[in-house]
């Protein structure tokens, strides 16, 4: 049965429990406030029961709810439910991040555009934090409480904040220890420095992106040995960035290389700037890459930094931090945004006839995560921490004792972490936590690196003396301090009961865009300060893209709002319609009509409650086995199954599975077959056999409202009220509410040989529903209207009791179904059978024989046609081998789809009477 089709479980009439229309914003609204008021989310690390934890991914304080955070939380929000249904103490601690650089730059944006500054400096330090501050006030609840919207049941009154007072104590003395221990150190670098932020930035904050450029050949003049240019000799150079040619110290070549060995020793003059260079020899050159000759620029790029150690090279910066020209680029180019300056460069070497050639050319150029700007490589001091803990932390996931879902990304985790870099720690930043390091004022003027450990200090409290000492005015990459969230959350570093309880954690809910970011870190600190892992399971979600494929953004106006999907559908509805289509570490194709069938879903549940309640009866009666019919039997068995495949798909984290199974289970087996066939007991004058299908009912509708818990949280509390089935229960186990409802068990044998629920049952069932299926397809064949009643006859394989007969008319909307176990039909009659027996369908004084063949021939000519055009295209190379594989997929369904049409137009006239 179709999805739009009526199951008899429409809005009839309304009852005195369930109003008749499903209002989710009413529900949603009444059931929150709830169970935040009953403290039904807070955790109690007092408790007996076993453990669960699981700690929220902070998002920034100032961010909006966006369909990523969605799918991240509705999965954490599921595994916290399901564990409080399972008995355990569930602390799911949220928070939020303090976002240094995207904080930082959106009120500098703002304050901009207000006219209240044209750089922080004009604010000075102090003013432009008061700001921040005020910021973070204004709109650092917005996305808290956006993720109540959607449900989210996390323990609020544990709500952390990366710079929280207490919090920022934890990132103070983590750092003093590193510091102490001799794991962070302050060095001359070459780091990625963004221009547009002013800071550097960390190897993972840098984002590869494949783009079109160009490949200039410069011509680098070559000299004597009186440094005089020799007539019409160059040394040819291939640069994809001819601006940083001004700040070039050498000409490279592999030592290997016959083309150039003879050159090694000598100088070229360097265009532009006038100054002899040395060639030299180094075994990192490429003969391969452009013409064997690279240009060597010390201080703007990271390989030629390494040459010009091992070369002695002097290191020129003539690009500065805010991505202009320094005065060391010469005067014709100082001052000049590097984007300028390199149309500046290009047309000068034009001009003096030093520009060989240019050549289109595509590679990967590294950008800023967070302001999308091209990254500048640059000599700076920075603060570096070597990662500590590395050898546990690696084991830790190669022996599995933290699992990865999907476990492919174990191999990538010990590929990082096998070729680690020294963190770069510090941020050219204001907002965040400041570096706790204090110099000698009578060395601030000094490089940082070369002061002495005597005129330094490094504590959690400022020095004794303070107006003799000034901190180092840098902050801290925000990573430093999420990468202690697990611990840290929890009252780190005194040993409180909460981190006694729920340290490790259970489940970590993240994307693998953040793997080392922050899940590596995490593993490296919990191993460096609590001895132990963070986390037993780490489930990386995939990432949400638009049903095309394209990954959601502004810019292609292809991310729809979460709360206006919550406003138009409910929220259970965009939790179920996000969750059915998020394979297990795949992409998530979103598509809005995912949503609207999650809403259908949600209506479906409610009036399959309502006819329930509509029935009356006592609720949750005592099931009679010798009551029991083969239709009972077969949803007994259908829960038993659903509920034995949904804990297989939780251990593991099928969500998409979960999804799917209880949508087969109460859209088509419940709902399309178990109540159409209930309702034949229902209308019988037996009064035992209807409160027995009652209590089968109740029996199934209050393990599936437990089964959909997790995944739809506000209707399924709403119905279990609603429904009455609170009101059987201890408090403490769903008499307050269905959160702490037992987790449904599957049936026991014992229970399955009380109930009778064998295969004998089951099968006949079965082909009930399987002949009831073979049956409804004539109404399509011969069309004829589905509230048409229709006369059957039934030449049974063995013997048929009357009430399953009378489920077959049901199931049939047949008039009448005549049992005759020595029909001969006449030619031409319809058949079907199965194992039940054979079914038929007299055609006569039903259709017009005539005006049936008529209608089926011009049909069976349409379909034909349809399949020659669609074969003609696949026939022809031309269309097979140029268009895009989903064309080409989309043509062969179509091929597939009018075949199948042509047998089935075929059948349907060999069937008419001659």
């Amino acid at each position: 049965m179709s999805e739009s089709a009526s199951t008899g479980i429409g809005p009839d009439s309304c009852t005195a429990g369930i109003p008749k229309a499903y209002e989710p914003q009413a529900v949603e609204e009444k059931w929150y406030a709830f169970w935040e008021k009953e403290g039904c989310f807070t955790a109690n690390a007092d408790s007996p029961k076993p453990a669960y934890s699981i700690v929220i991914p902070p998002p920034n304080v100032t961010g909006v709810l966006h369909m990523g955070h969605v799918l991240n939380n509705t999965i954490q929000d599921i595994l916290a439910r399901k564990a409080r249904m399972d008995g355990k103490e569930v602390l799911w601690l949220p928070g939020t991040d303090h976002a240094g650089i995207a904080t930082q730059a959106v009120v500098e944006k703002t304050l901009r555009k207000e006219g209240k500054m044209k750089h922080r400096d004009d604010l000075g330090r102090e003013k432009f934090l008061e700001h921040v501050w005020a910021w973070k006030e204004k709109h650092g609840g917005i996305i808290i409480q956006q993720l109540k919207k959607l449900g989210c049941s996390c323990d609020w009154s544990r709500l952390r904040f990366t710079m929280d007072p207490e919090y920022s104590r934890c990132v103070q003395k983590v750092f003093v220890e590193l510091y102490k221990k001799g794991l962070i150190y302050r060095g001359k670098r070459m780091v990625n420095w963004d221009p547009a932020a002013r800071t550097a930035l960390s190897d993972e904050e840098v984002e590869m992106t494949e783009t079109k450029g160009h490949l200039w050949h410069l011509k680098y003049p070559m000299l004597d040995a009186a440094g005089q240019p020799i007539p019409d000799q160059f040394v040819i150079v291939a640069t994809t960035r001819p601006e940083t040619m001004l700040g070039d110290e050498a000409v490279a070549v592999n030592p290997k290389d016959e083309r150039y060995t003879r050159l090694v020793g000598t100088k070229v003059l360097l265009p532009l700037q006038n100054k002899p260079i040395p060639i030299i020899a180094d075994d990192f050159v490429d003969p391969k890459f452009g013409t064997g000759c690279v240009k060597v620029t010390p201080a703007h790029d990271p390989n030629d930094y390494a040459m010009a150690t091992r070369h002695h090279l002097p290191l020129t910066v003539v690009i500065g931090p805010d991505g202009r020209m320094t005065n060391e680029a010469g005067g014709g180019f100082a001052g000049l945004d590097r984007a300028e300056a390199r149309k500046a460069v290009v047309e000068q070497l034009e001009k003096l006839g030093l520009l060989l050639k240019v050549e289109d050319y595509v590679h990967n150029v590294g950008h800023s995560q967070r302001s999308g700007v091209p990254i500048e490589p640059y000599l700076s001091e920075q603060w570096f921490l070597k990662y500590p803990a590395v050898e546990s932390s690696t084991k830790a996931v190669e022996e599995a004792r933290i699992a990865f879902h999907p476990d492919r990304w174990a191999k990538t985790y010990s590929h990082w972490m096998t070729n680690l870099r020294d963190w770069c720690i510090s941020r050219q930043l204001w907002w965040g936590h400041r570096v706790p390091v204090w110099y000698k004022k009578s060395e601030i003027r000094n490089p940082k690196s070369e002061i002495r450990a005597a005129d330094i200090y490094c504590g959690m409290e400022p020095p004794p003396d303070p107006e003799n000492w000034e901190q180092d005015p840098d902050v801290l990459d925000t990573w430093f301090s999420s990468w202690l969230w697990p611990f840290a959350t929890m009252g780190w570093p005194e040993t409180t009961p909460t981190l006694k309880k729920f340290y490790p954690t259970t489940d970590l809910v993240t994307g693998p865009d953040i793997i080392f970011f922050w899940v590596a870190r995490m593993i490296m600190a919990g191993y460096e300060f609590m001895g132990d892992l963070p986390f037993r399971n780490v489930y990386f979600t995939g990432i949400i893209r638009d049903k095309l494929g394209r990954k959601m953004s502004k810019s292609l106006g292809n991310s729809p709002d979460p709360l206006e999907l919550i406003a138009k559908y409910g929220a259970d509805a965009l939790r179920f319609g996000t969750m059915r289509s998020a394979p297990l570490g795949q992409d998530v194709l979103f598509d809005e009509k995912d949503v609207e069938l999650g809403r259908n879903f949600c209506n479906k549940l409610w009036n399959a409650c309502r006819f329930r309640q509509m029935q009356g009866g006592e609720v949750q009666g005592e099931m009679n086995p010798a009551l029991l019919t083969s239709d009972d039997k077969w949803i007994l068995l259908r829960l038993d199954r659903a509920i034995r495949e949904i804990n297989a798909a939780y251990a593991e984290y099928h969500f998409n599975e979960i999804a799917q199974t209880l949508y087969r289970f109460f859209w088509s087996e419940y709902c399309d077959w178990y109540v159409e066939a209930a309702k034949a007991p229902l209308q019988s004058a037996s009064p035992a056999q209807k409160a027995n299908t009652l209590a089968v009912m109740d029996f199934v509708l209050s393990h599936t409202l437990r089964l959909f818990h997790p995944c739809l949280p506000f209707i399924s509390e709403e119905l279990w009220h609603g429904m009455g089935y609170s009101a059987d229960m201890p408090e403490a186990q769903g008499g307050k509410s269905i959160l702490f409802a037992p987790w449904p068990k599957p049936l026991s044998d014992a229970e399955k040989e009380t109930w009778g629920l064998d295969d004998a049952a089951d099968q006949l069932a079965a082909a009930k529903y399987d002949l009831v299926g073979l049956g409804r397809n004539w109404r399509r064949e011969f069309n004829l209207p589905a509230n048409k009643k229709l006369h059957f006859v039934l030449k049974p394989a063995g013997p048929l009791a009357a009430p399953e007969v009378e489920v077959l008319r049901l199931l049939l909307n047949a008039e009448q179904i005549r049992v005759d176990p020595g029909y001969n039909p006449p030619q031409g009659t319809p058949r079907v059978a199965n194992s039940l027996g054979e079914l038929y369908l007299p055609l006569t004084g039903l259709i017009d024989f005539a005006a049936e063949r008529a209608r089926l021939t011009k049909e069976l000519e349409k379909a034909r046609a349809e399949v020659a055009k669609v074969r003609e295209k696949l026939d022809n190379p031309q269309f097979t081998q140029k268009v895009p594989p989903k064309v080409l997929e989309e043509h062969q369904k179509r091929l597939a789809d009018w075949q199948a049409k042509v047998n089935q137009v075929e059948q349907s006239l060999a069937n008419l009477p001659a």
